[in-house]
């Protein structure tokens, strides 16, 4: 359910929500094709779960054309994802083309011989989470049988390379390497081993990275690390929803300075093409230098709210209290000191801080719907605390002497 759905949450999220919303709106380009690379429908041990209805809705209110979908990690999942696979399969169907399934693998379960019987019924892709299935990528056998399918059909390896791995690096790149012909989305920004990863496949022709991640200095690092071209928009339902997803990358690309043809191809060009013919574009290089310019006190704000995140989305809500408390405390300023970009930047933050607030403290009674939206709130704070470039802030090191990057964020 969104956080919008519940009329007694609607009014507090919706005016805090409003300046966010208007970010999207002023930075998106024209009648952009926009798919998510990362969704998931069904049911996960976790207690998440998302229906066809609810994700369609998702991609509605981002204005998505189309996703890719694939299992959670379903109580129903043994043998061999048979299950799950089928059901996304079915719900694929339903979607009149919005929705493109993946298969989901477990390397321990005989993986070939269902990705093969999948991918005949119909998945386009293949998913696969070293964290929830505990393998990694040495040693061959299976997995090397999984990247040799995935080149003998065509398919894209959607791969978790976020939190809760071990080292997966050298591993996971001498597999890729070995088989050049395999195209690779490493989800999360790959930020399990970003450095590494983004480094020894940076000559492999046929790797992406997606961005469903929650920390947007991930993101700002990943756009100094490879081209955009390599870059796809993703959001992660039911851990996170496409419309914030969206919201992140604009401002990231905006801080960044990239054209608008760079910006089209993260939002959906690139996976268009890869979907659709199994092509992908020429890479340029990397968007930005390492360096970014923040405030200090913009610095502050963004790491006491990255702190407040996890803790609701955990449900630790006293924790997320104390830090939106902090945050808030943060964005505390002197009188008359409230101009410019980081004054209207504070303005904004400290409005959807305190709705955040007010939101943590509804979830005894409201429960899921005021979770929801109080999160939303701090992951779009996370996002604007970090983008705000300070007025004639420009670091010194962007490539190209990009005119855009010091312009039009508030």
């Amino acid at each position: 359910m969104s956080p919008a759905d519940d009329s007694g949450l609607s009014e507090t999220y919706r005016r805090a929500l409003a300046p966010f919303e208007e970010d999207v709106r002023r930075l998106a380009p024209r009648d952009a094709e926009i798919i998510d690379a990362h969704t998931h429908l069904g049911l996960d041990e976790d207690g998440r779960s998302l229906d066809l209805d609810g994700l369609l809705a998702m991609l509605d209110g981002a204005g998505a054309r189309r996703a890719c979908v694939f299992p959670l990690h379903d109580p129903e999942r043994r043998p061999a994802y048979t299950v799950p696979n089928d059901r996304v399969l079915a719900w694929a169907a339903q979607s009149e083309g919005r929705l493109v399934p993946f298969c989901r693998l477990d390397p321990a379960e005989d993986p070939v011989r269902e990705g093969e019987r999948a991918i005949a019924a119909g998945a386009r892709g293949i998913k696969l989470h070293p964290r929830a299935q505990e393998f990694d990528f040495g040693g061959g056998g299976e997995m090397d049988g999984i990247f040799a399918l995935a080149e003998r059909a065509q398919v894209p390896i959607l791969i978790h390379a976020g939190r809760g791995l071990p080292p997966i690096a050298d591993g996971l790149a001498d597999m890729a390497l070995r088989h050049p012909d395999a195209t690779l989305i490493l989800a999360h920004a790959a930020i399990c081993d970003q450095a590494i990863l983004t480094e020894r496949l940076a000559e492999h022709p046929r790797i992406l990275y997606d961005t469903s991640t929650f920390f947007t200095i991930d993101l700002i690092e990943l756009l100094a690390r490879v081209p955009p071209e390599r870059v796809v928009f993703a959001s992660d339902p039911p851990y996170g929803q496409t419309a914030s997803g969206l919201h992140a990358i604009l401002r990231v690309a905006a801080q960044a300075g990239l054209p608008e043809s760079s910006l089209r191809a993260i939002l959906g060009e690139t996976m268009a093409s890869l979907i659709d013919t199994g092509t992908l574009p020429a890479a340029g290089e990397p968007a930005r230098g390492p360096l970014i310019t923040l405030s200090g006190q913009l610095a502050r704000v963004y790491g006491y709210a990255c702190l407040a995140g996890p803790a609701m989305f955990g449900g630790a809500v006293e924790q997320a209290l104390a830090m939106i408390d902090m945050a808030l405390a943060a964005c505390r300023s002197p009188a008359g000191d409230r101009e410019g970009t980081d004054g209207e930047a504070l303005s904004t933050i400290e409005a959807a801080l305190e709705a955040a607030r007010h939101l943590c403290a509804q979830t005894p009674d409201r429960g899921e719907p005021a979770a929801r939206a109080a999160i939303d709130l701090i992951h779009r704070v996370i996002v604007h605390a970090a983008t705000a470039i300070p007025d004639g802030g420009v670091a010194a090191d962007a490539p190209g002497g990009l005119a855009g990057y010091a312009t039009g964020l508030s």
